[in-house]
């Protein structure tokens, strides 16, 4: 698992004990489980304190409320995310770039594909913020793995909004594949777009 990164806007400092960083990670992953299994509008600190077998007193001691923990939850999703894709393009050849991004998007939102969709429905405006960081970044690692060009650039955004866009509305919208089919169906569009495009 990659380090939590909690940024100024959760006004969450990360733990620097291993035992208090062993309680965060309690929390988040019980966190996770509420948002996943109950929903953006069922998620409490008493319903995350119970699934962590905490006390209520204790989330409090580390996150203001409800919202500064989604946040750390997202934070944490998200840093995954970026670390990822990261790790996909640095271990890919050059003619395996587009694959590699493709699927390092889709294992991530596939390992947390009940998650992602609660936390986009119930945004905050510093939440929107860190995932458009997020975005921003795992565009800027693709581009510097495949060549900066205008079709590369065009080819990062439509891939990571298809992604965003399945993830936000698989609930609704099905579209009756598992993600590695997705990923490896989005690959195909991706390079035939980027073949026409010399």
């Amino acid at each position: 698992m990659p380090p939590l990164h909690v940024s100024k806007a959760s006004a969450s400092q990360p733990p620097q004990q291993a035992r208090s960083r062993a309680s965060l990670e309690k929390v988040l992953a019980a966190a996770e489980h509420v948002l996943a299994h109950h929903g953006h509008e069922d998620f409490t600190l008493g319903a995350v304190a119970e699934q962590a077998g905490l006390s209520v007193g204790a989330i409090y001691r580390r996150f203001t409320g409800k919202d500064q923990l989604l946040y750390a939850v997202k934070d944490q999703l998200l840093t995954r995310l970026e670390t990822n894709v990261a790790e996909a393009l640095a271990g890919s050849g050059p003619h395996d770039v587009v694959a590699a991004f493709t699927r390092a998007l889709a294992d991530t939102f596939a390992t947390h594909d009940r998650i992602f969709p609660e936390l986009l429905d119930g945004q905050r405006a510093d939440g929107r913020e860190r995932g458009l960081q997020a975005l921003a970044a795992i565009q800027r690692a693709f581009v510097e793995a495949a060549g900066d060009s205008q079709a590369v650039r065009m080819t990062a955004r439509t891939v990571i909004g298809a992604c965003v866009h399945r993830a936000a509305t698989c609930r609704y919208w099905p579209d009756g594949l598992d993600w590695t089919t997705w990923a490896a169906e989005t690959t195909e569009l991706a390079l035939a777009y980027l073949a026409a495009a010399k």
